[in-house]
């Protein structure tokens, strides 16, 4: 049986859709159930209805200060839906204790860096302006710390002469949707097994 996943967003949603794009393979180990976001305006929930997945926003806005409540919401969606496991794919919010702990060794992130370098925002201005050779992306299991979880996977790109920030991320997005496809199905399958705990065990990386 194919693993159910439902898909967090906040906006172009272009990662969900390379995930959309790999789960259509038959022998592909899971499939999307849900593609949801806390903005109603995100691009990307029309981006997954044009492909065929359920989409649903839960506004966060009304919500105000309660971050708990939202996700008490999210949740719920997710169990609606049947989904068995979570995979961030650009969802700009932090997670409380309650969402990391319900989907603990079952939700999967991606981030824009060659983790545990520039976690957090605004990662490759930050990378430019150390002047790295090499950045990229990584997927990773999503415990308490933000982007503190063990790794699934990484892949690099090369910073060029004369890169700017837009130009550095078009090219960590086009990794992005290469790379988070192959661990999200080593997660699923437990190829990449999940950390005992929410500690943040070493893990080997998967690709």
């Amino acid at each position: 049986m194919r693993k159910r996943v439902g898909i967090l967003i906040s906006g172009r949603g272009t990662d969900a859709v390379a995930l959309i794009r790999a789960a259509a393979a038959p022998d592909y180990p899971a499939e999307i159930a849900l593609v949801l976001s806390n903005r109603p305006e995100a691009p990307g929930l029309e981006r997954g209805a044009e492909a065929g997945v359920p989409t649903l926003a839960i506004d966060h806005k009304p919500y105000g200060k309660d971050r708990e409540a939202h996700e008490r919401a999210i949740d719920a969606a997710l169990k609606a839906a049947g989904v068995e496991f979570v995979a961030l794919a650009g969802y700009m919010r932090i997670l409380t204790p309650f969402l990391v702990s319900a989907w603990s060794g079952r939700m999967i992130n991606v981030h824009p860096a060659l983790l545990p370098a520039f976690p957090g925002l605004h990662t490759h201005q930050r990378a430019l302006e150390a002047g790295v050779k090499l950045h990229g992306c990584s997927v990773h299991w999503v415990t308490p710390g933000v982007d503190e979880g063990p790794l699934i996977g990484q892949a690099a790109v090369p910073v060029l002469p004369g890169d700017d920030e837009e130009r550095l991320a078009a090219r960590v997005l086009a990794a992005e949707h290469r790379l988070y496809p192959v661990c999200l199905a080593a997660a699923v399958t437990g190829q990449a097994a999940a950390p005992a705990s929410d500690a943040a065990l070493a893990n080997p990386p998967f690709a």
